[in-house]
């Protein structure tokens, strides 16, 4: 992997990255690496956060926004690991000081950790005057998670493997979400520890359900919510059974699909159009079924970098 000819060096950049729903997430046995075989459809959807990279010594890594607290030591960071991996694969000699102000819930099922990962790995690309080939880019963000590859892509996709083999999917028309937002997340492995208890015996081989995607070509919003599935939801459910009272008040209140995005707790709700969205949304608040109730659209573009 080689860095191309420099670009003119810029003295900040500003990077936006969407959090993503699982539309659907087909779960598979668990590999001798460890992970278990997926088939994920992902939508990225318009809760963003934001990485701005600017010169520094060394790397460096400070995080506001309303889920700050709750992010972990720097050391863990997806963006301050993405940064480092650039560093040392590239030979970079600078550094760099990356300010993220996170909106995407932590630990909440929308892959905000490696929407930050993305983030820093397209700010620091261009902060420090490389080209890389995009499937450099692509490479380098798997091997930091397998989320990270699509934080880079957006739109919709299908995901294979552990989710980071990518193939863009076909889909029509904005879809309204609703995202019922948890005041305090669910851990990944534990969830899937969970789904290997309720299922002891043999799993067949994941695949995205083809009415769904069919659904999501067709651009036919109640269609691809009576499609939505999730082979985690039966262990995100036993681990925090308050779960069932949220689908269940988003079902009551109008949703015409209702879903845990990833490992949970994050629920998504889809509404017909965007009146309707914000109905539920008002409705759901006043339900008190969430810590959060957040309106969002989606497909969206992935990790972007800002004017200026």
């Amino acid at each position: 992997m080689t860095a191309a000819e420099p670009l003119d060096a810029p003295e900040r950049v500003r990077v936006t990255v969407p959090g993503k729903i699982n539309l659907a997430l087909m779960v598979g046995g668990r590999r001798a690496d460890g992970y278990h075989e997926l088939a994920t459809l992902f939508q990225a959807v318009s809760l963003y956060d934001e990485v701005t990279a600017t010169p520094a010594k060394d790397i460096t890594c400070t995080v506001t926004g309303a889920v700050a607290r709750q992010v972990g030591p720097m050391e863990q960071n997806l963006a301050y690991r993405a940064a480092r991996l650039l560093r040392t694969e590239l030979g970079v000699r600078e550094g760099v000081h990356l300010s993220l102000t996170k909106r995407i819930p932590v630990a909440g099922g929308m892959a905000g950790g490696s929407a930050d990962g993305a983030a820093a790995l397209l700010a620091c690309a261009r902060l420090w005057d490389l080209r890389l080939a995009q499937e450099d880019l692509y490479d380098l963000a798997a091997s930091l998670g397998a989320d990270v590859p699509f934080a880079l892509m957006g739109g919709c996709a299908v995901g294979l493997g552990r989710g980071e083999r990518l193939t863009p999917a076909l889909s029509r028309g904005t879809y309204h979400w609703v995202l019922a937002i948890a005041n305090q997340g669910m851990s990944t492995p534990a969830v899937f520890a969970r789904f290997d208890e309720l299922n002891p015996g043999p799993v067949p081989a994941p695949v995205v359900p083809p009415a769904l995607m069919m659904a999501l070509a067709a651009g036919d919003p109640v269609r691809v919510g009576a499609a939505l599935a999730n082979d985690l939801w039966p262990a995100a459910y036993s681990l925090n059974p308050s779960l069932q009272t949220t689908l269940a008040a988003g079902r009551a209140a109008g949703a015409i699909g209702a879903i845990v995005s990833g490992s949970g707790p994050t629920v998504a709700l889809l509404a017909p159009d965007a009146a309707a969205a914000t109905d539920l949304a008002v409705e759901l608040s006043t339900r008190e079924v969430a810590h959060e109730v957040r309106v969002v659209t989606g497909p969206v573009p992935g990790a972007t970098v800002l004017p200026g």
